[in-house]
């Protein structure tokens, strides 16, 4: 690897990341905003800059400034040193995730190739549940470095939470992986280019695996510790892991939550709904089913790519977000049996039906 691939790599790697990061911050008035819309309220609307409001806009930035003029206060008897580390842990390993998210198709430009995935790794997607799971290291030391009982439980809550759910996530994705027979998320996603029935449906993984999108959906809301699976952190009622945490150090654990939604949403845009694929599109234009060809300029092709990987993404944030601000929160006993009683079981037999179909359909 040149040097002038190492640096497109880095700027691929920072911009993805810092894009990401960005779509999180604005989640915190996407909520407020879509949960007002939901109550029929007008939402946050009151900080403005010389009386423009920019439709509550500015909430974020006033959110920021408040957190970071706030005293950091560190409990009696804490450990400091893990006090200190575990939100960065919680962010830092839901950032490292989207490095390997395949954003759009090759960029051909001369006799370079640009893959837009900054690992551009063939274990991508064990990469991705590799930092996914490594937060929850900043679940546990928040509450057992805190000095507090009520927080080291939360921590064990939060951290039986994550484990029980992973492991369903992990199981509801082997029939995506047995239909396209790769964990290269790249090669997945151009594995769902191809078309059913004559052309007229793609091949994307909601399609061919409805049942364990059902499943991943379910697991992926209950990954990202919000409502209504916030049992760890749902200080209305219990008191959360990081309930000593104050300032910036709170905000960065109210950050990790929103950039496990982003995740969890990309991941899902990627394995369920074709990634950076748009319909009927493919490297030299469009080829609609009933014969009508439309050729399309390489830029716009993959220009056209990453737009539809970011438009698909804001769906799955949107049912994200409006399944935060319908349903209740769950009781604890009910979280663990969903996990551990439904929604594993029904994983594992989405692996054998899906294991006897493919082999059925071999045999032909």
């Amino acid at each position: 690897m040149t040097s002038a691939d190492i640096f497109i790599k880095f700027l691929l790697a920072s911009g993805t990341i810092l894009t990401m990061f960005s779509v999180a911050g604005l989640l915190t008035w996407v909520e407020r905003k879509q949960s007002a819309v939901m109550q029929d309220r007008i939402g946050a609307n009151r900080a403005s800059i010389f009386g423009f409001k920019a439709f509550g806009l500015f909430h974020a930035i006033a959110d920021v400034l408040k957190m970071l003029s706030k005293e950091e206060f560190i409990p009696q008897g804490a450990n400091k040193f893990l006090f200190n580390l575990a939100p960065y842990l919680s962010v830092v390993f839901a950032l490292v995730g989207f490095a390997a998210i395949p954003i759009g198709n090759q960029l051909i430009i001369g006799d370079r190739v640009i893959e837009l995935q900054a690992a551009n790794i063939n274990i991508a997607l064990i990469f991705i549940f590799a930092s996914m799971s490594m937060g929850v290291y900043g679940v546990v030391l928040a509450g057992f470095s805190s000095n507090n009982n009520y927080a080291f439980l939360g921590g064990m809550r939060g951290a039986a939470q994550m484990i029980a759910f992973e492991v369903t996530m992990g199981a509801a994705i082997m029939g995506v992986i047995m239909v396209f027979n790769t964990i290269d998320l790249q090669a997945l996603v151009r594995g769902q280019g191809a078309y059913l029935l004559g052309g007229w449906i793609p091949k994307w993984g909601v399609i061919v695996q409805p049942f364990a999108f059902l499943l991943f959906l379910t697991a992926a809301m209950a990954g990202t510790k919000r409502t209504p699976f916030d049992l760890p952190e749902g200080e209305s009622e219990i008191i959360g892991y990081f309930v000593e945490y104050s300032g910036m150090k709170f905000g960065m654990f109210f950050l990790a939550d929103l950039i496990e939604t982003v995740l969890v949403a990309a991941l899902m845009t990627t394995l369920f709904l074709g990634g950076w694929q748009v319909l009927y599109l493919h490297p030299d234009g469009f080829h609609f089913p009933w014969g009508t060809f439309v050729a399309v300029p390489h830029l716009a092709v993959v220009g056209l790519g990453v737009l539809s990987f970011f438009m698909k993404l804001a769906f799955f944030i949107w049912v994200l977000m409006a399944v935060r601000w319908t349903l209740p929160r769950f009781r604890y006993d009910q979280v663990m049996r969903l996990g551990w009683k439904i929604l594993l079981p029904a994983s594992l037999i989405n692996i054998a039906v899906t294991a006897i179909v493919i082999t059925i359909a071999q045999s032909f």
